[in-house]
């Protein structure tokens, strides 16, 4: 009897040692917004060990697509799966993974043209300062990247241009780029379209950086991705040639698959991978 009852507590052991160093996803936590008046959504990836530990750990923002919202990527994308078995298998670091909502009220990550809603704003003036308060996050550049897919692509590339010094790497996948719902929009104005164009569009930002700000957006560590059957195929064709002719550095892959989650949960660990070698290149 005492073997048996030591064998049980023994087994036990070992099974809340092993839950301990399990990862967390927390699927819905919120941050008061002043920048939008409201309070916002985002989910969040511990990694294994995070709740037992006092390490601080580099921090991946991932961006979710048009018709998702902030657990786009815990339900459709299986990022806890396979963030978990990209660290096992030692292909990426440890990261906190911050996966913010951008399909309340106003649906996109950029500012509107009008200041109505200014959504930018919030993600660098609030919702960075709020994870990196909250969390146990690397707050320096060597420690943070950005990525995302199709909406959230585009938002991946505009972060990255726009604030170049905050970014070890960024990883766009199926981006949209500056050919963006606004530009379409028949009910545009063109005040409305020339702003957003200088402001969101990836060709004018380029074209009209300094070599200063060039530099910059060349240190920044790319990874552009993208199906050869999605019908955003050009416009990430187009980024690339624009980064080869300003001599930018650069991954670019285009692989079999169309703008589908298949694609981007086949693409997921790839990224951490080269987000991680991002984060102690430096």
């Amino acid at each position: 009897m005492r073997n048996l009852i030591f064998t049980v507590v023994f087994l036990a052991c070992i099974a809340f040692g092993a839950n301990a160093q399990e990862s967390r996803v927390y699927e819905t936590r919120t941050v008061q917004s002043k920048v939008l008046k409201m309070d916002r959504k985002y989910a969040i990836y511990l990694p294994p060990g995070y709740e037992e530990s006092d390490i601080s750990y580099p921090v991946m923002y991932l961006l979710h697509g048009s018709g998702d919202n902030h657990t786009g990527w815990v339900q459709f994308g299986q990022v806890q799966h396979i963030a978990d078995k990209a660290i096992a298998e030692g292909r990426s670091a440890p990261m906190i993974i911050v996966m913010p909502d951008a399909d309340t009220q106003v649906k996109g990550y950029f500012n509107q043209p009008d200041g109505s809603f200014a959504y930018e704003d919030f993600f660098f003036d609030e919702l960075i300062p709020h994870i990196e308060k909250t969390y146990r996050v690397r707050s320096e550049r060597r420690h943070r990247a950005v990525s995302g897919l199709s909406m959230g692509g585009g938002g991946t590339i505009f972060y990255a241009l726009h604030h170049p010094e905050l970014f070890a790497a960024a990883a766009p996948l199926s981006a949209t780029t500056g050919s963006n719902w606004l530009l379409r929009n028949p009910n545009a104005t063109d005040a409305q379209k020339e702003a957003f164009g200088k402001t969101y569009g990836f060709e004018h930002i380029i074209n009209n950086a300094t070599t200063e700000e060039l530099d910059k957006i060349k240190s920044v560590r790319w990874y552009v991705s993208v199906g050869d059957d999605d019908f955003l195929y050009r416009d990430n064709s187009l980024l690339h040639i624009l980064f080869r002719d300003k001599r930018i550095p650069h991954e670019y892959r285009v692989k079999d698959g169309g703008h589908t989650w298949t694609y981007w949960r086949m693409e997921l660990p790839l990224v951490m991978e080269f987000v991680s070698k991002s984060f102690t290149q430096f």
